[in-house]
């Protein structure tokens, strides 16, 4: 397997968590003695190179015009995109990437990757589907932080026509990283349950936060709303296409969320202590067992 000390890493889109990879494999791997690694990275922002060039957390900065200069560099690149976006870039930038390179996305929808990938990709490079579950609710690489990933979960999406090698460098690389459980599923799978566990949450937070009459109301908080609601403060044209990307799954998650709530509202309306008990009972015990879930552990 390859000497993860010895290749040259790449960022596009050096935001919150192309900032985060950046700054992880600089602190935890190429911080090494005997490393000779390079990370390199293209960002529209030409202010975020230069703070990540003056902190040393990358070596090289690239605009968006001379991108093309960096891919034929990188062994392994990070393509830190929204989904479309990420598509977008591999087409057009199709014959700038590095042969027997690596590549992979962060993207929080997947389905749309398998029935265009084929068209897309050069048979002597890569793509690893890829999403970290870690990051801050905050933009920008001046909010990224290597400590994100300490402890978090990786999810792998391994395709027909992944190189083993290449996938298990990739793990590799992803503990190294600070993640300490990796989970491999499929891209329907993946869809389906990110649609409950982040794209149903972000619209229940926002929900509540535009229900509120009375933006005095918090005032009288005691941190319920502060916990439900920190992922309210959101990246609306990023969301948005998360959102609809995942339509069908989402939807049916609202759906079944939006009979729940039903149920509160027709036992509190009707003074049916019982069914209210039972039904608070009942989501206690869900919630123990959900918490004592654990995803598998690739080592």
């Amino acid at each position: 397997m390859k000497d993860l000390c010895s290749l040259t890493y790449g960022i596009v889109g050096l935001g919150i968590m192309g900032g985060s990879i950046a700054k992880a494999i600089r602190q935890n791997i190429l911080s090494r003695h005997d490393a000779t690694g390079r990370i390199l990275a293209c960002n529209r922002s030409a202010a975020s190179l230069s703070q990540a060039l003056s902190e040393g957390v990358i070596d090289e900065g690239y605009s968006s015009e001379n991108v093309d200069e960096m891919l034929c560099e990188c062994d392994i690149l990070f393509i830190c995109l929204y989904p479309h976006a990420t598509l977008d870039f591999m087409r057009q930038h199709r014959e700038s990437f590095k042969s027997g390179s690596i590549m992979t996305d962060i993207s929080g929808v997947k389905g749309i990757f398998p029935p265009v990938l084929a068209d897309i990709l050069r048979q002597d490079v890569d793509f690893i589907i890829g999403h970290p579950m870690a990051g801050g609710e905050k933009e920008g690489y001046i909010n990224s932080s290597a400590a994100y990933f300490v402890n978090h979960n990786y999810i792998l999406i391994p395709q027909n026509y992944n190189k083993q090698e290449n996938l298990e460098l990739m793990r590799c690389l992803i503990r190294e990283m600070g993640f300490t459980r990796i989970t491999e599923t499929t891209c329907d799978i993946h869809d389906y349950k990110i649609g409950f566990t982040s794209q149903l949450c972000h619209v229940i937070a926002s929900a509540l936060v535009e229900s509120a009459k009375d933006e005095q109301i918090t005032a009288f908080g005691g941190g319920s709303f502060e916990d439900l609601t920190r992922i309210a403060m959101i990246n609306a044209p990023l969301w948005t296409e998360l959102f609809i990307s995942n339509k069908d799954k989402l939807i049916e998650h609202i759906e079944n969320f939006e009979h729940k709530m039903d149920e509160f509202k027709q036992a509190i309306a009707s003074e049916n202590a019982e069914a209210l008990r039972s039904l608070l009972e009942d989501t206690r015990e869900k919630r123990i067992k959900m918490g004592s879930i654990r995803t598998v552990v690739k080592k």
